[in-house]
Parts: structure tokens; C-alpha cells; sequence
């Protein structure tokens, strides 16, 4: 008499999320910080970087530019080092909130952008010196940070920033802002804008709804 035997069946591998798998377009500003730093070191005079960098002096004669020329410029290695890390900390939430496509792609660019302009004008708003140039993307990333900040919170609408998780990232990124303004902190040295640091943080937070609006046109914000 023969038996029968169930045949085995075979193991079903899952399929592995990929270890890095920011979306496309918060790599591409991290490729843009960088390219253009590369096009400042080797292309560009002390000069014609000055001539983009933002200051009070600037925007008084009429040098409207510079409030988004000043984001892609950058002191040093170690400058740009730290707001690409910060940008990809932050930048994969928000990008990944805005969905796919080339709309919502092109709603994270000017996002990242519009958050910049709102640090540099923050910055020119509270610096003492009008003449003093202010170059980076701080703002900007302080931007991302906020965004992404505002979307750990449940409550929708601008009740959100009062949720606690919200109300704890405002805490550390005030109090870190003011305790490099007070006392140094973290500078290592360098002329920190901390003020552009709080301004994009806060036009981040503020207008991640806006801009979710933008990207996904369908999306309606619920308490």
C-alpha cells in the first residue's frame, strides 16, 4: 500500500524595506545644497558671493534675490555637512507627506524654499547690524524640522501646535536657539543665525498644512 505525502509548501520570504528609502526629491536638495556649494568653492569670487548673500543692506537696495540665493550658499564643509544631515533627518517625513508625483514634489521644493525666506527674514528682523551677510540653508532645514514636528501631533488644523508632542519640539528648538545665542553653545566658534534657526522652524509648522493642501489637493485636515 503506498501513502501519500503532502507535498511541503514552499517559505514565504517577506519583502525587506529597503534600508534607505528617502523619497527622491528630499535627496535631490541634498544633491542641489551640494552641487551648488561645489559651483561657490570653485566657480564663484568672493565677490559674487557676496553679491548673493543676504543682509538688511541687500534688501534695502533692492536685492530681492537674495532671499533665496543666500540658502545655497554655505561657510564651510562642516556648514553644509550639518544642514544636509538635518535636511535628511528631517526632509523623508514631510516629503513622504506630500505623497508622490511630480506635484507634491514640486510643492516640497517651494515649501523648502518659502521656509527659508521666513528664516531670513526673521533673521534680518531681530539682527542688530543691517550690513551683516547671512549665508545657508538653516532656515530652510529649520523649516523640515518644523514640518515634520507639526505632523507627530493628532490634532489637526492650527490646534496642533498645541498638541505635546508639538509643544515639545518648539520647547528644544527655542531653547536651543537661545542657549547658542546666550552662551555659545554648539557654535564651535562660528557666527551662528539662530534667529533664522527659530523663524523657519516656526514658518515650517505653520505651513505644513498649506502646503499638504498644495501637493494633495483632495486632502482635508480633521481634528
Amino acid at each position: 500500500m503506498s501513502e501519500s505525502q503532502d507535498e511541503p509548501t514552499p517559505t514565504e520570504v517577506p519583502s525587506e524595506e529597503p534600508m534607505f528609502n528617502a523619497p527622491a526629491i528630499s535627496l535631490a536638495i541634498i544633491a542641489l545644497l551640494a552641487i551648488a556649494y561645489g559651483i561657490q568653492v570653485y566657480g564663484l569670487s568672493e565677490g559674487a558671493v557676496s553679491s548673493l548673500a543676504l543682509s538688511g543692506v541687500a534688501l534695502a537696495e533692492g536685492h530681492w534675490w537674495t532671499l533665496l540665493t543666500h540658502v545655497f550658499l554655505h561657510g564651510s564643509l562642516i556648514h553644509i555637512f550639518m544642514n544636509a544631515g538635518a535636511a535628511l533627518a528631517f526632509g523623508p517625513a514631510v516629503a513622504r507627506h506630500f505623497g508622490p508625483g511630480p506635484r507634491a514634489a514640486g510643492a516640497f521644493l517651494l515649501y523648502f524654499m518659502v521656509c527659508g525666506v521666513g528664516g531670513g527674514l526673521g533673521y534680518l528682523a531681530t539682527a542688530a547690524d543691517p550690513s551683516i551677510q547671512v549665508i545657508g540653508a538653516s532656515g530652510a532645514v529649520s523649516g523640515l524640522w518644523g514640518g515634520a514636528a507639526r505632523l507627530l501631533g493628532r490634532w489637526r488644523g492650527l490646534w496642533g501646535i498645541f498638541d505635546g508632542p508639538v509643544r515639545t519640539q518648539i520647547a528644544v528648538v527655542v531653547v536651543l536657539n537661545l542657549l547658542i545665542a546666550l552662551t555659545g553653545l554648539f557654535a564651535a566658534g562660528f557666527n551662528i543665525a539662530w534667529q533664522a534657526h527659530i523663524a523657519g522652524f516656526l514658518t515650517g509648522l505653520l505651513l505644513i498644512g498649506p502646503f499638504t493642501r498644495l501637493a494633495r489637493p483632495s486632502y482635508r485636515e480633521e481634528r
